[in-house]
């Protein structure tokens, strides 16, 4: 019973959280059900990026031993000392030597000691000082490395070879870890060494890691020497010595096999290095890994008991919680529970039969926008009859207000205008004007059919309306709109019992000329000076039907302008400035009546050229007036001319020379990012903060100043410093891909590849046969 008196939505709550809650009961019995394999696996797994977080740390060391040894055995100094004997008296080559060697030892790298052997010459150097070679005590060995093969680089050897008075450490490890440069680098018979030797006991100090994890580390070398070890006397001994057998690592670069040492079972993981072949070993105890898995599956048996538990808690807790705001509105529209459940529907049904009724309000809402609309309607007829609505766009405004059939129709239209009367004897006082202002345009809207009229609006005092018809005929257009007035001037008289004046203007054919026809017909009722109140006034019975004088400045098209000039836009500005006077010398005025509007202009141009800074002795050099000199011409061809070469075009010149000057200031700041900051993660975002620009200005900036995007100079220059280094130096092309920021060497050496038709390998061959 009380099943059946829960709600839809708390049923479907409390059966969608116990569905949720099967999931987590599967994934507990299945991490219970785990063998110890599964578990060997994700050790073994973790292991292996222990491994190789190692490799990386030691790798990431040795190569920067490498990369400082490179930069002492190219040095001008060695050089010049490989080709010459040296003795105590060569004191300056000798500290220059020494210097260089030093420059080598850091802290970071552990470098113990740096020899520079010259076997032709008989002559070592070391820490401790200058040798004879021939005499030093392990001439033998030492000479004996000449003869390794050309590739091999890092080998383990016995400290006593390199044992240097400066250092007791030296002494104390057996072994060292040395990094073995032929000497000279660029000649075919090789004579000398290079050797930086690194403790083989500092190891543990290079791979950052708790002493825990290094417990169970190892690393050997490519011979299955023991470089590594956290019991120390192993380290120079064979692997075999460990208790690990070094044949089953040869199965592969990396790998995992099982293996008894000490008589207890272990998992081990192994890498093999691709820089020097060494390989990095991790062990873990079977025993243990399998006593974790049955911990996991106590552990998770619990957690899966817990969840399953809270689950159904909250499964209660949400369905009432849920359900609260659904009861809330169901009392909100008049919905019981009882009544829900007789109908045998659900509350989401008498919710959706609810709002569905409230769809069908749509007329109460169509209603409330149409009263918004209303209001932006008037505020477009305001604009447009004050001439702030570009001619243009005036028919298309009229189309969204609903007049599509009176533009497609009406082939006649005339302004009305029409004012308020107060006479002496009027039961109206002035504060009542407003009001009265309603009232008639209430009236206009009833009295004159929606077809015959635009929207009529009240502006300074004044009800303007537009009135159009179909036909051609003047005479009768005028007849009509004669009748409408008259009887409209009746009504309202004999409603409001006050007289009207109404001013018509000339009959006009295109809707452009709103602002032309609103002028005339508020010029029409000034003559109500001369004929008295209440009349009616046809524009054309006082300016003997010429249409008003269109003085309406064309200050769209001067703005236009401006900004053009101001962006040095040559042919933009040539096209705006023949408009603009194309639209002034369209309308018909007197010679006189010309010089107002190109004055205008001439002014309008020496502020722009006043508030940016130029000179006027930059623009017209000359000292005579540029508006006496605008007065003198006679012909809009002269005038047009005048304009663009006098004004217009200097001023387009002068913010093109800043612009220009501007662009390549930029473009120079950002060459000189990339050439000092290739090496890191410049990008063009980065470039921009640093320069205070926004990155797309910098971008097309940038592009038309060199011709290229951001992103492919930066890639061409980095491409010519890896040119460099390929032909000058003997970095290996994985540093110089890291240098270049790219993400591996092979993404490198596709590029490469791409750009110049062979690998960096082939270039660097390539350019040493040259120079030989």
């Amino acid at each position: 019973m009380a099943v059946r008196s829960l709600s839809f939505l708390s049923k479907m709550t409390i059966f969608g959280f116990l569905l949720s809650t099967l999931p987590v009961i599967f994934i507990g019995a299945f991490s219970y059900m785990t063998s110890s394999n599964e578990i060997q696996k994700n050790v073994n797994a973790g292991k292996m990026q222990l491994i190789m977080q190692i490799k990386s740390n030691v790798e990431q060391k040795l190569m920067t031993v490498n990369h400082t040894l490179n930069q002492v055995i190219n040095s001008t100094v060695l050089k010049k000392a490989m080709n010459q004997p040296l003795t105590a008296n060569d004191f300056v080559m000798y500290d220059d030597l020494r210097s260089e060697i030093r420059h080598m030892q850091s802290f970071d790298t552990k470098l113990e000691d740096v020899l520079l052997i010259n076997d032709r010459h008989n002559w070592m150097i070391k820490n401790s000082g200058l040798y004879a070679f021939g005499q030093y005590a392990y001439y033998e060995q030492l000479s004996g490395l000449l003869q390794v093969p050309e590739g091999t680089s890092w080998m383990l050897n016995p400290s006593s070879w390199f044992y240097s008075e400066e250092s007791a450490e030296s002494a104390a490890c057996s072994y060292s870890i040395s990094l073995v440069k032929k000497l000279p680098t660029n000649g075919l018979e090789k004579y000398g060494l290079a050797l930086a030797n690194i403790p083989a006991c500092s190891l543990q100090e290079l791979l950052e890691s708790d002493d825990e994890q290094l417990s169970s580390i190892m690393i050997l070398d490519e011979h299955y020497r023991i470089l590594f070890h956290h019991d120390q006397t192993l380290i120079g001994k064979p692997v075999t010595e460990s208790g690990l057998q070094s044949g089953l690592l040869d199965d592969g670069p990396s790998g995992q096999f099982k293996e008894t040492i000490n008589h207890k079972d272990y998992s081990v993981a192994y890498y093999r290095s691709e820089l020097n072949g060494w390989i990095y070993l991790s062990t873990a105890s079977i025993a243990s890994m399998t006593k974790e898995s049955t911990k996991i599956g106590t552990y998770t048996l619990y957690v899966c008991l817990l969840m399953l538990t809270l689950s159904m808690l909250l499964a209660w807790l949400g369905s009432r919680r849920m359900y609260s705001p659904i009861q809330l509105l169901l009392n909100q529209i008049g919905a019981r529970l009882t009544d829900i459940q007789q109908r045998k529907t659900n509350e989401f049904q008498v919710i959706g039969e609810r709002v569905a009724h409230l769809f069908e309000s749509k007329t109460e809402l169509e209603k409330e926008v149409r009263q918004h609309m209303h209001q932006v309607r008037t505020f477009f007829f305001m604009k447009a009859f004050q001439g702030q609505i570009k001619p243009g766009d005036i028919s298309g405004k009229l189309e969204q207000f609903g007049y599509g059939k009176q533009l497609a129709e009406w082939k006649t239209m005339a302004a009305v205008t029409l004012q308020i009367d107060f006479l002496e004897n009027s039961r109206y006082a002035k504060s009542d004007l407003e009001l009265l202002l309603f009232a008639v345009h209430n009236m206009i809207e009833e009295l004159v059919p929606y077809e015959q009229r635009l929207a009529p609006v009240i502006m300074d005092q004044t009800i303007v309306m537009i009135v159009g018809s179909t036909e051609h005929d003047i005479k009768a257009f005028h007849t009509s709109n004669y009748a409408l007035t008259e009887h409209l001037q009746q009504e309202i008289a004999s409603c409001l019992n006050i007289q009207v004046s109404i001013g018509i203007s000339l009959p006009l054919s295109n809707f452009s000329a709103l602002a032309i026809a609103y002028r005339e017909g508020l010029e029409a009722l000034k003559h109500r000076i001369k004929l008295g109140e209440g009349i009616i006034i046809p524009y054309e019975n006082v300016n003997a039907g010429k249409h008003y004088l269109n003085l309406n400045y064309p200050v769209h098209i001067e703005n236009e302008l401006l900004d053009a000039i101001k962006l040095a836009d040559k042919e933009r500005s040539k096209e705006l400035l023949r408009s603009f006077f194309q639209a002034v010398f369209a309308v018909e005025m007197s010679p006189q009546e010309y010089q107002i509007p190109l004055a205008r202009l001439l002014n309008q141009l020496l502020i722009v050229m006043q508030e940016s800074g130029v000179n006027l002795n930059q623009l017209h050099p000359m000292k005579s007036s540029l508006l006496e000199e605008l007065l003198k011409l006679h012909t809009a061809a002269e005038i047009d001319d005048w304009f663009w070469t006098m004004v217009a075009y200097p001023m387009v010149r002068i913010f093109k020379d800043r612009q220009e000057a501007q662009y390549h200031n930029i473009s120079e700041k950002i060459i000189d990012l990339v050439q000092h900051q290739y090496d890191t993660d410049l990008t063009l975002e980065e470039c921009a903060s640093r320069l205070h620009y926004n990155a797309n200005y910098l971008s097309s900036v940038f592009r038309k100043e060199t011709g290229y995007s951001f992103s492919e100079y930066l890639s061409t220059y980095r491409f010519k410093m890896a040119k460099k280094w390929l032909a000058d130096s003997e970095t290996p092309i994985k540093d110089i891909a890291a240098k270049l920021r790219y993400n591996n060497s092979q993404n490198f050496i596709r590029s490469f590849r791409k750009l110049e038709g062979m690998t960096p390998g082939q270039y660097r061959d390539k350019r040493r046969e040259a120079e030989r």
